[in-house]
């Protein structure tokens, strides 16, 4: 749709004429800092000196071909249309091996990105890629990562070198995550004409078809072999090698390593199209632009096999990321027929993110409509236990194959474990593909059993009857391979591989997780320790041992996972956990971007922490109303809430209230950095009246706060007996709010210790009241009153303030407008009062919560305060918390 879009406009704009071309060119340069993919296109303006307008619609021309070609063309477009235009999908439920449907009715459409992340993770970690794909949402909202299509690929904005004639492309993702079908698909719509067109030919390469030549060959009998129409023409298409096109479907499965180094590579280097020599030469020339040097590469491989290709000639990586939300939801509609069952599908996985999160593969994607499709299509499913784990839905896996094919053969017990020992020595031996030897080797037959769990390949096309197997996904190989040596009558093999486990008795190995799991929660200072110990509870989680979990959990205290972001399926373990501990003395969850989708799944169990820190998590109003309800459980526990930089407003007042109110714990609330208004913290201060209130602390800084609210504050600190710490700093409460305020800090009643009202926009004409009311306080030992307007005409009435507030301890006057008479003045009277320990009135003497703050940190609030009064009110200043 936004491709048409932009199409539609460029079309329009051309039919104007120049001056329109200009103007709409005028914008493009205005609009290139904000608009990374603009910039790239502008900057190979810059660089090639080419026509702005023929840049736009490069991507769009068509290659001119030669009269005696366009019959051989429109004949292999007929051929790739007919080998692609259907995909073949296992099944299990039904009696059939393999159904086929249209491509265009089955295909899904996959979230590719212009870079490649990390290189070196392992592939079959399916919470960690989840937790990936769940950060690049985050990142592609603030144009960090860029989003392409399949029909982007050889743009050269997208590359990462330097346009030339012809270009490598690489493509990364992890096993199951479309790589195949999306070379299908693009090969299908070149030959329908929707894409590449600028390609006279294709050819459609699969390392597994290559795997078996096993003798020299040359590129023009590779290409014959496959498409022998080209019989006599190839020697044509050579002279102009930039009009073709080489795909190379999962290079990780050839069995020969290609060496990219070409000052060590062992290889030779074939130039000649009629040259012989090994596969792997002609793969490594063509690559390398040895080979027709102007064509272009296409290749796929898993993520971890991108090392190859490291030294290779590559113009651009992309890496596919898999489905992102709308996209699962396609799938499934597309999947069933019955539409009942593809919501259902979806819904249950919204409900559990475990499975949610690996849903982003469409391999898992598939294995969760054949594992939970015939179950939620059943009448009476409510009452059976729906999979929630990664282990309980392979295990319906299996059951389903078992309950649809055993009775097809005698025992499918000794033939599941016969397949099991295949699956485990592939594992053991990194091979995905077996053979027809090695089903015999196994003592396995072919049958519709064992197409359960194997898929049926031809290795090259329908006229050879060569068949190789292949587990649908890596991941169901580990399981089956697993499952075997569970149920292997001789446990050897098992005992074998957990022989370098301290011990194999159930106390032992609780203890060992135990030990593990507390040193890790030492060891989260840094965040490769946080995430290492967050991965100990998923796995804990994933066992569903609730004993295991409880042992090892149960004393744990301290749950600190503060600048880690966590997924909602992170969320939904740490529930899990904290659920099994008897107290939690500290949940950290700082900076975490929890939002609301995390929240919810921690919202039933908060109740059980003491303290519980949340600040900066883009909560929302939403997330108050979750809070809330653990705020009135009448086993609440939670002492100390931050709320800090969350966007709240005045909405979520009412809600945090009605919880305040009945709350008989919570004695620090941090709500800064929000906006609540006059309106939200007015339903706050009522609650400040209510006797039973126990709140010692409240933290109210920064949240656009005037005078208007300061009556209700002062009625309510006038009967309060509990609050002792109140910061409204960076509020601008004026003279008039203090001079309000003033009137309770005068009260016997009031029982104030610390005071903040730094940055509150004060001046000279309310400090007499505020020493008058405070020259007779007997309970405040802090008032911070930095950053306001002092100037030395204050000097008197603070002097006098300091040498009647007995009680005071320290007081805060930098960042004012004194001079250095003034200063000295004011630092004289710690002589006076010996109980006063600090005055704090010069840059040179910050006070200690800055001293502690990084340095850039404390330069970006102070620079925001400096441009905040002087109406730069849209400066976001860091989030370093003044108290």
């Amino acid at each position: 749709m936004c491709a048409d879009s932009s199409k539609l406009l460029l079309n329009l704009v051309m039919e104007k004429g120049s001056p329109a071309r200009r103007v709409m060119w005028k914008s493009f340069v205005k609009m290139r800092h904000v608009v990374p993919k603009l910039d790239k296109i502008l900057k190979q303006v810059q660089e090639l000196g080419l026509n702005p307008f023929d840049t736009v619609k490069l991507g769009q021309s068509l290659s001119k071909i030669p009269n005696h070609l366009k019959v051989l063309q429109q004949k292999h477009k007929e051929t790739l249309r007919i080998q692609t235009e259907m995909l073949r999908v296992n099944t299990i439920q039904i009696k059939e091996k393999v159904k086929t449907f249209q491509l265009v009715d089955r295909y899904a459409e996959l979230t590719i990105i212009s870079t490649v992340r990390d290189r070196t993770l392992v592939e079959h970690e399916l919470l960690a890629r989840g937790r990936d794909h769940e950060e690049w949402r985050e990142k592609h909202l603030w144009r960090e990562l860029e989003k392409i299509q399949t029909d982007q690929l050889f743009q050269s904005n997208f590359s990462q070198k330097k346009f030339t004639s012809g270009r490598t492309v690489a493509v990364s993702g992890v096993p199951g995550i479309g790589k195949t079908t999306m070379l299908q698909k693009i090969v299908y719509d070149w030959a329908t004409g929707k894409i590449y067109q600028h390609f006279q030919f294709i050819f459609y390469f699969k390392f597994r078809d290559l795997n078996t030549i096993n003798c020299s060959i040359n590129l023009k009998n590779l290409i014959l072999e496959q498409y022998p129409y080209f019989e006599n023409v190839l020697g044509n298409l050579w002279k102009n090698p930039e009009n073709l096109l080489f795909i190379f479907d999962s290079l990780d499965e050839f069995r020969e390593r290609i060496d990219f180094s070409d000052n060590l590579r062992p290889q030779s280097v074939c130039t000649d199209p009629e040259y012989w020599c090994e596969v792997s030469d002609i793969v490594y020339s063509l690559i390398q632009h040895k080979l027709l040097p102007g064509c272009s590469v296409l290749v796929t491989t898993r993520p971890t096999d991108l090392v190859l290709l490291e030294k290779a000639e590559i113009s651009m990586w992309a890496e596919i990321l898999g489905f992102a939300d709308d996209d699962r939801k396609e799938y499934f509609n597309k999947f069933f027929e019955d539409q009942t069952v593809a919501a259902a599908i979806y819904n249950h996985l919204k409900e559990n993110e475990i499975l949610y999160t690996m849903s982003y593969n469409p391999s898992y994607c598939w294995i969760l409509c054949l594992s939970l499709g015939p179950f939620l299509a059943q009448c009476d499913r409510k009452e059976q236990k729906v999979p929630k784990t990664m282990t309980q839905l392979y295990s319906y896996y299996i059951y389903n194959i078992l309950k649809h094919h055993c009775r097809e053969i005698e025992n499918p017990r000794d033939v599941l474990l016969k397949l099991g020992e295949m699956a485990f020595k592939g594992i053991s031996e990194k091979k995905i593909i077996f053979r027809n030897g090695e089903l015999i080797q196994y003592d396995l037959q072919p049958s519709q059993f064992l197409s359960g769990f194997l898929m049926e390949l031809l290795e090259r096309d329908d006229s050879v009857q060569s068949v190789i197997y292949t587990f649908p996904h890596l991941t169901i190989q580990e399981f089956v391979a697993a499952l075997a040596q569970f149920l292997t009558p001789d446990p050897t093999g098992i005992q074998k591989l957990l022989s370098i486990a301290y011990s194999k008795t159930t106390c032992r190995v609780i203890d060992w997780v135990k030990e593990m799991a507390e040193g890790q929660v030492r060891n989260t200072r840094s965040n490769s320790g946080k995430r290492d110990f967050l991965n100990t509870l998923q796995y804990l989680f994933e066992s569903q041992n609730k004993a295991l979990v409880w042992t090892t959990v149960r004393s744990m205290e301290t749950l600190i996972f503060s600048r880690l972001q966590l997924t909602p399926v992170d969320c939904f373990v740490l529930s899990h956990v904290i659920g099994l501990c008897e107290t939690i003395k500290l949940l950290d969850l700082e900076n975490c971007y929890v939002q609301h989708e995390g929240l919810q799944q921690l919202a039933s169990v908060l109740y059980k922490c003491r303290e519980v820190r949340l600040r900066n998590n883009d909560l929302g109003n939403p997330a108050v109303k979750l809070l809330s309800e653990a705020l009135r459980s009448s086993d609440c526990q939670i002492e100390k809430l931050q709320l800090n930089d969350n966007d709240l407003t005045a909405s979520c007042a009412q809600d945090l209230a009605s919880a305040l109110s009945t709350n008989q714990s919570l004695i620090s609330l941090n709500l800064g950095e929000n906006k609540l208004g006059d309106f939200g913290v007015k339903q706050l201060f009522g609650v400040l009246r209510n006797v039973n209130c126990k709140l010692q602390e409240l933290v109210l800084h920064d949240n656009h706060l005037s005078h208007s609210c300061i009556e209700e504050l002062t009625s309510a600190l006038i009967t309060n007996q509990s609050l002792t710490v109140l910061n409204l700093g960076n509020n601008k409460l004026g003279d008039t709010g203090v001079k309000l305020l003033s009137v309770a800090l005068n009260k016997p009643t009031c029982k104030i210790l610390e005071l903040g009202l730094w940055g509150a926009s004060l001046s000279d004409s309310c400090t007499k009241d505020l020493a008058c009311a405070l020259s007779t306080n007997q309970t405040l030992t802090t008032l911070k009153l930095g950053t306001n307007l002092f100037t030395d005409q204050s000097v008197p009435a603070i002097s006098h303030l300091i040498l009647n507030c007995r009680s005071l301890e320290r007081i805060e006057l930098w960042e004012n407008q004194f001079t250095l008479t003034g200063k000295r003045q004011l630092e004289s009277m710690r002589e006076s009062r010996r109980k006063l320990k600090r005055v704090v009135s010069m840059w040179n003497e910050l006070p200690e919560e800055i001293v502690d703050t990084d340095a850039t940190t404390m330069f970006q609030r102070h620079l925001g305060r400096y441009m905040n009064r002087t109406g730069l009110e849209g400066y976001r200043p860091g989030t370093g918390r003044l108290n």
